[in-house]
Formats: C-alpha cells, sequence, structure tokens
C-alpha cells in the first residue's frame, strides 16, 4: 500500500514572538474577565484564573518558540 505524504512548508518565524504571544495572551484574560463581569460573575476570582492562565500559556508558549529558535538555528 503507497502512503502519501504531504509537507507542510516551514513556517518563518514572527518578527517578535514573544510579544506577540503575551499581547494574544493578556487579550485573551482581558476576554475572559470580561465576559465573567457581564455574566455577572465573581470578577475577583475570573483575574486570579485569568491571570493565572496567562502565566502557564504564556510561559509555554516562549518555551515553544525558544525551542523552535534553537531548532532552526541547528539547522542553519
Amino acid at each position: 500500500m503507497k502512503r502519501i505524504r504531504w509537507e507542510t512548508p516551514a513556517r518563518r518565524i514572527p518578527a517578535h514572538p514573544y510579544r506577540d504571544s503575551a499581547v494574544f495572551y493578556a487579550i485573551l484574560a482581558g476576554v475572559f474577565v470580561g465576559v465573567t463581569a457581564l455574566t455577572g460573575g465573581n470578577v475577583g476570582n475570573s483575574v486570579i484564573i485569568g491571570a493565572a492562565l496567562f502565566v502557564v500559556a504564556t510561559t509555554y508558549s516562549w518555551w515553544r518558540w525558544r525551542e523552535r529558535i534553537r531548532q532552526q538555528g541547528e539547522e542553519q
């Protein structure tokens, strides 16, 4: 049986990957807090949860960017 594989072209790394991911996750955390406030939820708890989610998501994203940049440096 023949298998078909499509190779995706390597995407280039953005000019500011760390800043972009931090801004993106800050916006998502703000949306989370905003939705909680609009629906009448506990805003204090949502700020704490949103901040924790921001830190976890940004840390993971930065780690992945660091690995990708390191890997690209090894290939060159």
